[in-house]
């Protein structure tokens, strides 16, 4: 059989968000303690996600995350790796939407590019 034949001969479509959905704000959650306090950008929890990306990381950045893991296991908090990241994510997304260019995110990437 030739590549990409099979059942049926349509092509595998992806289904994307639209630029709307994208650019949406984060839905409000519970007042967070901190600098990010009130800024209105919460992470998703543990539910199912419809949409998924892949990153790779080179071993240290894996091992750094385990301890972050064990380090908020000690204050009582038991998350995985994936809402570590997606709180992580919500943090600094939210800085960057208060700060712009002057952001945590910003100045990092600025750095290294």
């Amino acid at each position: 059989m030739a590549a990409g034949s099979g059942r049926g001969s349509r092509p595998r479509r992806v289904s994307l968000p639209g630029v709307a959905e994208l650019l949406r704000p984060a839905t409000p959650g519970p007042a967070v303690p901190g600098p990010f306090a009130g800024d209105g950008r919460q992470a998703s929890g543990r539910e199912a996600h419809p949409q998924k990306i892949t990153v790779y990381l080179p071993a240290a950045e894996l091992l750094e995350i385990e301890r972050a893991r064990v380090a908020l296991r000690a204050y009582g908090i038991t998350v995985d790796r994936g809402r570590l990241v997606r709180e992580a994510l919500a943090v600094l997304l939210a800085d960057l939407d208060a700060e712009g260019e002057t952001s945590l995110l910003a100045g990092r990437l600025r750095d290294t590019t």
